[in-house]
């Protein structure tokens, strides 16, 4: 079974759509995650509507298949990165709403999926609190998700509540392990936060995987680099994802980096096909301790 390739689109951000999505295809994408922003697709705009119709055209023109993603940083505030989260103080239900138009433009577009995430805990908030606003939040969305047949898949962020992938599986468990409620994986958060292995992660939560980011990055230091500027042993994890049935896009996520998408483009799907032909031949890292968190600025 050989892996999806998709690009994340929050990389292409200095291009119109239409010309990202005609690159990406002519490089031999198979798809795209479509950050919902200002950039590509607003979902917010008076004509969301149209702009959708618009949109699904242009996948089907160019026979890329998409997942969702809801990660824009100014969408919901133009002063405050991310806010609100579905851990805010104020301005949960912001977020929630964001959520319910995600999966409608989701299943609008033929996207199986929508991706998440938390929020940053607020100052001085107990962990019970915060895990009920992130309970609260999902719940709100999920019967919006299976109502449309669109799964929503949380993805663990380094320095959010839910941080680990054992989080998003504690929450699933909370909520009684409902059918649409899925993980996103970012390979390179496996690498930065988790005690284990990233391919041990993959292999341990892949009956739950609905969603694969994957970049390269450093333990303890949450920035999302080319492959090859990271510590990230590539061909294992693409063999774990082989090894759980995972069929869905693995997308490169360089949210960073518009300024040189094209060329990350083509040296991104380079690395990753061989990456592929050599998975299963590299032996996999044993676990390291992790040091404290470094966060640098997007």
């Amino acid at each position: 079974m050989s892996l999806r390739f998709g690009y994340g689109l929050n990389g292409f951000t200095d291009h119109r759509l239409e010309d990202a999505l005609a690159l990406l295809a002519d490089l031999g994408y198979e798809g795209v995650a479509l950050t919902l922003d200002h950039a590509h697709l607003d979902p917010f705009a008076r004509d969301v509507a149209a702009r959708v119709r618009r949109v699904r055209a242009l996948l089907d023109r160019y026979a890329l298949d998409v997942v969702v993603e809801t990660g824009a940083r100014f969408l919901l505030d133009p002063r405050l990165k991310h806010e609100p989260t579905l851990v805010s103080d104020a301005g949960r239900e912001r977020r929630v709403d964001l959520l319910h138009r995600a999966v409608r433009i989701a299943a609008d577009l033929g996207a199986p999926v929508v991706s998440c995430w938390s929020g940053v805990a607020p100052v001085g908030v107990p962990t019970t609190e915060l895990l009920r606003r992130v309970d609260d939040g999902i719940a709100q969305v999920l019967p919006v998700a299976d109502a449309h047949g669109v799964d929503l898949a949380v993805e663990p962020e380094p320095g959010m509540v839910v941080e680990r992938v054992a989080d998003v599986l504690d929450l699933r468990r909370r909520l009684g392990d409902p059918d649409r409620l899925r993980l996103t994986i970012d390979v390179g958060h496996l690498r930065c936060v988790e005690d284990d292995d990233p391919a041990a992660v993959v292999l341990a939560a892949g009956p739950h995987l609905a969603n694969v980011q994957i970049d390269d990055m450093r333990r303890g230091v949450h920035e999302h680099l080319p492959f090859g500027e990271g510590e990230v042993d590539v061909p294992p994890v693409l063999a774990a994802f082989r090894a759980v049935g995972y069929r869905g896009l693995v997308s490169v996520e360089l949210p960073r980096h518009p300024w040189a998408a094209p060329t990350l483009a083509a040296q991104s799907l380079r690395f990753l096909r061989a990456a592929e032909r050599a998975a299963g031949a590299l032996p996999t890292r044993r676990p390291t301790t992790r040091p404290p968190l470094q966060e640098v600025p997007s």
